[in-house]
């Protein structure tokens, strides 16, 4: 059941119910517009992850800005999406089992919908799949770029897949998937950089082993908010994904620029709003943001707007913070902006963005794909 929003356009700040999901507008919009300035005149498009947002509205936006679609991981989310309007949907992610093979084939009558594929069983399956529907489903062969997550390895391991996606009645090859997932948190520029690297290396032997062997292949799509300064200035990449940039994380936050600062090239949007709701000690404060309200999976939130707090502990209502320092102004009943640890499954725990623009709500959004797990 989706809940009431938590505000209403026109609130202050201070009136929006706790805890709440908070988009800074003003530094969302400049965060969309940065990363479209930083890639331009590159030779790439843009795709971003709506995994990370799982808003039809945001994904709109981010095509009104030119990108030429989105990603997203479950079918259920792509349902949310496309129902919202997005009619440009590529499924980073191997989709098995009839039920959701019959879903994904609906939605192609609404939009353009794309996967991926690593494993020749799935083909034959997607094959059917796609038969039984009456289309043609582009599908990218998913390569592993070192993540050794999904992918089969590159080289001959993609060429065979991709002759069989050739080879297929109802299938067309869409491309390689080239994402490198676990570099997108090396702490240091030199180390993502090299992970990078290596995977424009095993992204280009792959495409030039294809196109020796008749099979072109004119999009390579990957990449993320930790690394697409590598992908974009490649010229292997044709398609980033980029996803948390629109909001950053305190996790993304640590990652360092190439003169060791820490990374300025997004800022944080996206807060838990949360409420002092007991001080039982000068040292301690407790707000009503706990393990329901935040992704505590990459670490605890960053207290955004008080230095003298630190968020120590989560338990399931509950958040603690640890007061320090000679300047403390938090009493009972006030408010706090908490950056989560991750912004993506933080995101997954609510119905609703409250957008604010300076201290006034300016927009409720819908959080569509909330729960599209399956």
């Amino acid at each position: 059941m989706t809940v009431r929003p938590p505000a209403e356009i026109g609130m202050t700040l201070d009136e929006v119910d706790t805890p709440a999901l908070v988009i800074d507008l003003d530094a969302f919009e400049r965060n969309l517009k940065r990363l479209v300035d930083r890639t331009a005149g590159k030779g790439v498009r843009l795709r971003p992850h709506a995994k990370t947002h799982k808003c039809a509205v945001i994904a709109l936006k981010q095509m009104e800005l030119g990108a030429v679609g989105v990603c997203c991981q479950k079918v259920s989310e792509a349902e949310a999406l496309v129902y919202g309007g997005v009619k440009d949907v590529l499924v980073t992610n191997e989709i098995v089992g009839k039920t959701k093979l019959r879903r994904l084939m609906a939605l192609s009558g609404s939009a353009r919908i794309a996967t991926c594929a690593d494993d020749p069983a799935q083909l034959a399956a997607l094959d059917a799949a796609a038969g039984e529907a009456g289309i043609v489903l582009p599908v990218h062969v998913e390569v592993n770029m070192g993540g050794n997550r999904c992918g089969v390895e590159p080289g001959e391991p993609a060429l065979a897949l991709a002759r069989q996606v050739m080879d297929a009645s109802h299938l067309s090859f869409a491309g390689l998937q080239a994402y490198h997932g676990s570099a997108q948190h090396l702490r240091t520029w030199e180390e993502r950089q090299k992970a990078i690297a290596g995977a424009v290396a095993k992204a280009t032997a792959t495409r030039d082993l294809l196109a020796r062997h008749g099979i072109a292949c004119a999009n390579i799509t990957g990449a993320g908010t930790g690394t697409f300064e590598f992908e974009a200035g490649s010229g292997v990449y044709t398609e980033l994904q980029c996803g948390s940039y629109i909001f950053m994380d305190a996790d993304y936050g640590r990652n360092r620029d190439r003169d060791g600062a820490m990374t300025r090239a997004f800022e944080p949007s996206l807060f838990v709003w949360a409420t002092v709701m007991s001080r039982p000690a000068e040292e301690r404060a407790i707000v009503d943001a706990g393990l329901k309200a935040l992704g505590m999976d990459s670490g605890p939130p960053n207290v955004w707007d008080e230095p003298a707090a630190t968020y120590d502990r989560a338990s399931d209502e509950h958040g603690r913070l640890v007061i320090s320092g000679a300047t403390n102004r938090l009493r009972l009943g006030d408010k706090v902006k908490l950056v989560p640890g991750h912004c993506d499954p933080t995101v997954n725990l609510y119905d609703w963005y409250v957008g604010v623009r300076g201290d006034r709500v300016e927009a409720i959004w819908p959080i569509v794909a909330r729960g599209a797990v399956y």
